[in-house]
Order: structure tokens, then sequence, then C-alpha cells
């Protein structure tokens, strides 16, 4: 059975059950603060099972992307190292809220596992809760353990403790037993040897778990009691990589039909052979898997940075380059060649890496060029920590200030220290990573309390397109402490005019007055499990009186103007650069807006130029706002709405046109364009291969601009004697600037001549090599030419030429390329080294290379120590 007839007969047994099927969540998640990618399949029904939501379909079933790069076997520098733990992998599953409950889920299950798959009953184990004899004092889930008794053989029903059959959403929130279901493909040989309950849950590779079923009765309150839910939910996972290895009767994940197109594409471009070499297998499970995870969160809008998620995705991409590094001896960029080989096997399923193809290659190809310069500059680095080092033995702080602050991979560190006879301070590097860990913990820590309820309301009501005030009433709120925001309250409404921040846009500003006179300032508003979240730092005095909510009116007209303006910016481009264009990201605050787009070039003056002229010609064409709410999705596509990738919309959705924009969206805007007055563009920029960025700015930071711009340029005339056309005078300026630095290059060139005559003379020898070590007044450009003229005519010179300005020095080392291969020298190599008497660090070309430090006091010991390299 394929993997792709595998996923399809699981949709259709649970729709044949009344359940209806759904599409994947987004890998990347936005609109969640506690997760940064989906981790499971329940993750897009959080808001259900906490009850923020009223269930339209009890039923569900899909089948969801995931990603996990932390927890119970998922570490992120052990994935590769089994055949079954993955970073992204696709969850099946199905889910019941307030309908039906642990009979039918165990039944279900095990008929989809025997009669549709045909798996064999007797290598079948579950697990049941045993209960608990700590704080919560649960009993054993005797409910659970009667169904599948009276379905498979008692000796194969395996007690679990909490920490296998218990699960919680966090620490607050939904949870319960739960129930797993666990195959044992082993041999028959095997199986008469140890008997398969005795293997569960001990990380054996051929008796895995494949099934979840978790019965959500539970709610853990903030103290960490726990109470009964009102209604009783389910929500099973199955991992459909394990189960393809299953039913397709191999024994690794990898060697199902997933993953087996990619491993051959990764032997073709490596010219490597899976399953001959342990090192060189777990480089291609590495490479395999973590092509995926990346390829999917970039489909969805996560690109590789710095921070956040996008760090994660960096993480991820980079360990799967170091392994090609280090096992595969790959040094070019070949990541992006595999992209072709997964669209093909998953696009059936995943329509959205066809779509993003050239984006997805784009990126990881640039992704590889850089991180290919990081490994070759950390080189140069390890080199300096090795000449630093006294003894055998590497400070395990420096190698992780190596990992940490460049990115050099500890492994790769260890591998060459140990290629050079050295050891790696192991312990001294897990103790600095465990302290960065600390810290980083410390500063993101937040504790919940748990929510004070003051009525009961069905669901919260947003009035912020019509109104900016209304009269409010608490319906909940509990205090939240950060390290970073300290101690704030969080406020949930039945109703509200404060938009919360999605879509790029800032959620709203404003105050709480209540009937007294005091006021309460929201310093934000968010939204989480579907509920409208407003900060304040102090809760109203009297919570139960009606609450007259206000937004800041100038804050969110300056916000809404920018909105509308990403929007004009959006259609903008695309009829200036093409249809290609697609909107890769925004920000939108009231001082500016961000707009992050696909194209493939620096956009040209001319382009730029056009792009704000038709954004101001829509404002000048006064056009009105047209919106729709809650229309059917479908329809909103029919009628040309853009919708965008990575975003996850309902069955009905809001759009917003103006003239022949139309975008789904669900953020504020202005009721006419002139209400924008004026758009300007005030950078444009690469943020990614494939990937640009607008900045600009729209009403009142405009005239600030124009403002602004207009003092500098009354300076610029004041500069220049009042001149009527200061443009002249700069290019008057630049022209006499060139002819004064034409002169100052000839005296140089002249200056370096007449030295080179006095330095001839100083030359010695040393083993039958021309040396001279010399301190200069010259700059870098003269130093240089005066190395190579020096040399022109000797094929056997060493130079070292030190110049020092302003306190910064400069080491510059020529050697003959003759002499380069007779002695084994390297420039570059000799100027790293040299480089700590100046306090610096540098390299170049084995018969040229430089170095900078800010130390001239260390000048004649570096002169001196050159010859030491002759002897």
């Amino acid at each position: 059975m394929t993997s792709k007839e595998i996923r399809a007969n699981f949709l259709d047994f649970f729709k044949e059950k009344s359940h209806k099927i759904v599409p994947s969540a987004p890998i990347v998640i936005k609109d969640d603060p506690t997760l940064m990618f989906t981790n499971a399949g329940m993750n897009q029904f959080k808001e259900f099972f906490l009850g923020n939501s009223v269930i339209k379909n009890p039923r569900i079933a899909d089948t969801q992307k995931c990603l996990r790069v932390s927890g119970k076997h998922n570490d992120l520098e052990e994935v590769g190292k089994d055949t079954y733990h993955h970073t992204m992998f696709e969850m099946l599953g199905n889910w019941s809220f307030g309908d039906y409950f642990k009979e039918e889920a165990i039944n279900w299950a095990w008929e989809f596992l025997t009669e549709v798959c045909k798996i064999d009953k007797n290598s079948i184990y579950v697990s049941v809760f045993e209960g608990s004899l700590d704080s919560d004092k649960l009993e054993m889930d005797m409910e659970a353990f009667n169904l599948w008794k009276s379905i498979v053989p008692e000796d194969r029903i395996i007690r679990g403790d909490k920490k296998d059959n218990f699960w919680e959403m966090g620490e607050q929130g939904p949870c319960g037993p739960s129930s797993e279901i666990h195959v044992d493909i082993r041999s028959k040989e095997e199986k008469e040897k140890i008997d398969g309950a005795s293997l569960v849950n001990k990380d054996h590779p051929e008796v895995v778990e494949i099934w979840n079923l978790v019965f959500i009765q539970y709610n853990r309150k903030a103290n960490g009691t726990l109470e009964p839910l009102p209604e009783k939910h389910v929500d099973t996972g199955m991992g459909f990589e394990r189960l393809c290895m299953v039913l397709q009767g191999v024994q690794s994940n990898y060697d199902t039909d997933i993953f087996t197109p990619l491993i051959r594409e990764i032997e073709t471009i490596t010219n490597t052979t899976y399953g001959k070499n342990e090192e060189t297998d777990i480089a291609i499970r590495v490479i395999a898997d973590h092509i995926r995870a990346v390829a999917f969160s970039i489909a969805d809008g996560q690109l590789p940075s710095n921070t956040g998620a996008g760090y994660v995705i960096r993480r991820i991409l980079r360990r799967a380059i170091r392994y090609g590094f280090t096992f595969l001896d790959t040094k070019n960029p070949f990541m992006f060649r595999l992209v072709n080989a997964l669209v093909a096997s998953m696009v059936e399923a995943f329509p959205e890496l066809k779509e993003q193809r050239n984006l997805i290659e784009n990126v990881i190809r640039e992704e590889e060029h850089s991180f290919l310069r990081t490994l070759e500059q950390g080189l140069l680095l390890l080199d300096g920590i090795i000449d630093s080092t006294t003894g055998d033995t590497v400070n395990g702080k420096k190698a992780f200030e190596l990992y940490d602050t460049y990115g050099f991979p500890i492994d790769l560190t260890a591998l060459i220290l140990s290629e050079k006879g050295l050891k790696l301070d192991q312990s001294g590097f897990e103790l600095a990573m465990k302290e960065q860990k600390a810290r980083s913990k410390a500063a993101s820590e937040v504790s919940k309390d748990d929510w004070t309820v003051l009525m009961e309301d069905a669901q919260q009501e947003f009035v912020g397109y019509d109104f900016l005030e209304a009269q409010v009433k608490l319906v909940k709120y509990r205090k939240v402490v950060s390290k970073k925001e300290g101690s704030l309250f969080q406020l949930v409404f039945n109703l509200t005019p404060f938009y919360p921040e999605g879509g790029g846009q800032v959620g709203d500003k404003g105050y709480l007055e209540v009937p007294n006179g005091d006021v309460v300032y929201i310093l934000d508003t968010k939204k989480e499990n579907n509920e409208i979240i407003h900060f304040s730092k102090n809760l109203p005095k009297h919570p139960n009186e009606v609450l007259r909510a206000v937004v800041d009116k100038k804050q969110r007209e300056r916000t809404a103007r920018n909105h509308t303006a990403t929007h004009l910016l959006h259609q903008a481009l695309r009829e200036v650069l093409g249809n290609h264009v697609e909107q890769k990201g925004s920000a939108v605050h009231s001082k500016y807006l961000r707009f992050d787009f696909s194209h493939f070039a620096k956009m040209t003056i001319e382009q730029l130029r056009d792009v704000e002229n038709f954004v101001n010609m829509r404002i000048d064409e006064q056009l009105s706002l047209e919106e729709q709410r809650a229309i059917p999705m479908q329809k909103a596509l029919q009628e040309g709405a853009m919708a965008l990738f990575g975003e996850k919309y309902g069955d009905a959705v809001r759009t917003i046109r103006f003239g022949q924009s139309i975008e789904l969206c669900g953020g504020t805007h202005v009721h006419n364009t002139t209400d924008i007055w004026h758009f300007k563009i005030v950078s444009e920029g690469a943020i990614a291969a494939g990937i640009r960025r607008i900045e600009a700015i729209t009403s009142d930071a405009v005239k600030d601009f124009y403002h602004e711009n207009n003092r500098k340029l009354d300076e610029i005339r004041d500069l220049f004697k009042g001149t009527k056309d200061p443009v002249k005078a700069v290019e008057n300026l630049q022209e006499e600037n060139a002819k004064l630095k034409k002169d100052v290059e000839g005296l140089l060139r002249l200056k370096a001549k007449n030295l080179q005559t006095s330095l001839i003379h100083k030359i010695e020898e040393i083993n039958g090599v021309q040396f001279l070590a010399q301190k200069v007044d010259l700059n870098a450009s003269g130093i240089k030419d005066l190395a190579f003229e020096m040399g022109k005519d000797r094929n056997n010179l060493f130079l070292l030429f030190a110049t020092e300005e302003d306190g910064k020095v400069l080491l510059s080392c020529y050697i003959s390329k003759e002499l380069v291969g007779l002695r084994d020298l390297n420039a570059g190599q000799i100027v790293r080294e040299l480089g700590k008497y100046i306090e610096g660090s540098g390299g170049g070309q084995p018969f040229f290379a430089t170095a900078g430090g800010k130390n001239p006091g260390g000048i004649p010991l570096a002169l001196e120590k050159a010859k030491e390299y002759l002897k």
C-alpha cells in the first residue's frame, strides 16, 4: 500500500463515520503566543477544547503537518540517529468535541488498523493509564481497560504511568488519560525470544507506538489541581510515517516511499550509497528529514532568520548542511536540488509546495551559500583558538562562543580538534550551554494565574469595525507575570472595540473608564485561542460595573491608513513588476508599514517611482471601501480576492476592496483612500533570496518626512553659501574630490616608488629567502602596490609590512608564489598568527594576506616574530 493510499484510506474511513475532513493548518503558527509551530494535530482546535469557540462540527478528521525540535525523543541533535523520529512529520487524527468518547474512539481505531489496514491483531499492544499516587490521586482508567479487554487478550494491555499515558496541553488547561497503540514488527524468531509487551515504550525501533488516543476529561488549574470538564473530548494522533513503515513491511520510516525518493536523490547528488556506512546513513537521514521541515515552513511563510521561529528553521537547515559538509563531502550548495523530488512525492496532499517551489529553492540556496561562508570563517576562528591553547584541551567556553555567536557546529569543532591531536573540554561546553539556556528560559518565563470568571458569556463580540468605543462588561481576568513585562492583567470583555494584533497589524491601545471617572489604560490587545485579550497594568476598581472601552482614535486611524496602503502597494507591485509578486509578510504600525514580497531582483529607481505613483493615483481617485463580512470563502475567491499562503481561513471570510484591489483581510481600513493623504517609500531591499522588503509611510509621517528633508536641504544650501542649485553644487564637489583623490593616489605611488628604493637595501637573506619586515607610512592600497612591485622581479621574497593610523594597525604579508609551494608557507595563516600581537585577526590568500588590529604597541614584536617562519 503506497503512502498516498494509506492517507486516503484514513480520511475516507472517518468520513464514513460522519467526520468533516478539514485541511491541514499551516505548520507555522501566527496567532498563538505559546507556540511557534504546529507540534500536534490538536493545535488548530485548542479554542474548542478551551470552550472559546462555538463547535460547528463535533466530529473532525485530518492529516496535519507538524514540526517538533524539542521534547521527548525530539531533541534536534538526536533526529537522524534512529530510524523513527523526525522534525517534520504528518499526524493523522480524528477528534470529537463533546460528541463520542472512549468506546467509539477505541473501537474505530481497532477497526481501521485491523480491517482496513489488515495489521496482524497478534502484533498489536495497547496501553491504558494506571492511575497515580501523587497529589492528583487519579484512579486507573478502568473504562478504557475494559473496552480493550473485550478486544485483545489482557496480557497485551500495558498499564502506563503519567509520563506515557496522561496527556496535558501545558501547565494549565484541558488534559486527560490516553491509550496508546503499539505494533510489533519484529521477525517471528525475535518475537519468540522476547515478549513484545516488555519492549513497549522502551525505544525499540521495531516495537513502535503508532496511535495515541487522548480522552480529554479534566482541566488543570493554575494551582495544580484538576477539575472535571463539563464536556468530554477525544483527540487522537497517529504517526503517518510509522504507519507507512508498518504497512509497507519495512524496518525504518526512511525505507518507506515517503523518504526513498529523497534518499535516492541525495545518493545521486553526493555520490554516496545509503545502507553501507553508519555515519553516511545518519547524514543522509538528517538531510532527508530536514529538507522536509525547511521546505514546508518556507511554503507556509516562515523564512530562516536570527530570531524566533525563523531561527529554528535556520538551525534545522544548517544542521543538514553541516552533516553534508562533514560526512558527505559536500562543499557547495546541494540541499536546494532536493526540492523537486520532495514536491513530486508530496504535491498531491500539499499543493502549496508546488506553488512555492521557486521561493523554497531560492531561499535554501542562499542560506546554503551563507552558511558555507560561515563555516569558512569559523575554521579561521577555530585556528585562532587552537593557537592560543596551552596543553591538549581546548576551553569549552571558547568553543561555545564559536557555536553560539558564529553558528559553528560543536561536533565539527570536536572532529577538527581530534584530527590535530587535541581534546575538547566537553563539560565546559555543556556548562556554558546550560547557563545560556537557563538565562533564556528565565527571560521568557511567564507565570499565569487561573482566570477569575465574573460572568458566563458564550462568545465574545468584536465591534471595532464600526465603533471606537463601547459599553462593555468584564467577563474574566487573570494576572500574568514575566521578566520582560513585569506584572500585567489580561482582561476579556463580552464585546470590544479593540482590534487584536493579527494579519500583520498591531493591536489597539486605549483606556477603560468606570462610572466614577477612574481610568485603566489598555497597553496592548492580542488574540489567544480565539479570545481577544486586553493587557493592562491594573484592574478596574469596580470590575462588575459597566465599563466604557475607548480605543486610541489617533493611533487607530494612522494604522488603518497604513493597512489600506499595504493593499494598494500589493496591487501596485503586481502591476509594475508582474503577477509573480506575492505577499510574504507585513507589519502595519501607526507610524509606518512594512511589506515583504517575492521578487528576484533589486527594484530600480524608475520601478519604485512607478509604484509610488500608482498608489498615490489610487489615493487621488478617492476610492471608497467596499467591505463584505462573513461571505463564503469560495465566493470570495471567485470574485478575485487574494488569499495568502500560510494563513488559516475559515469557511466564511471578510473581503476588503478598493477599486480593483480585493483581498481577504480581517484588519481595519480607511473609509476612503483620500484619508491616506500621501504614500512614500522610504526603503527597499532584500531580506532573503527572492524576497524583498519595502518600508513606507503615509499621512502625518509623510509630512514629517518632507519637513525633515527640507530642513536638511536648507542646511546643505547653507554649507554651499546659499546656492540656488544644491544638486549642481554637490556634483561640482564630487568632481573636485575625485580629482584630488587621483592626485593623492599619484603622490602615494611616487612615495611608494621612492620608498621601494630605500627598502631594497634593507632586504636580508635568511636560509636562502630574501626577507624584509618593516613598518611603513602608507595606506593599505599603497602597501599592496609596494609589495607586488617589489616582488615582480623576485621569486623568493618574504615581506611583512606594518602601518598605523589613528590607533588602528594593519599587517600585510607578501610571499612569492614560488616560495609558497617550495617552503609550504601561507600568508593567510601567518597574519592570523601574528595578528594576536596587535590584538587582531585576518586572513587572505597564501601569497598575500592582511590582518587588522588595535594594539600599535605589538608591531615591533610581530615584525620580529616574522623571522621565525624562515628558520
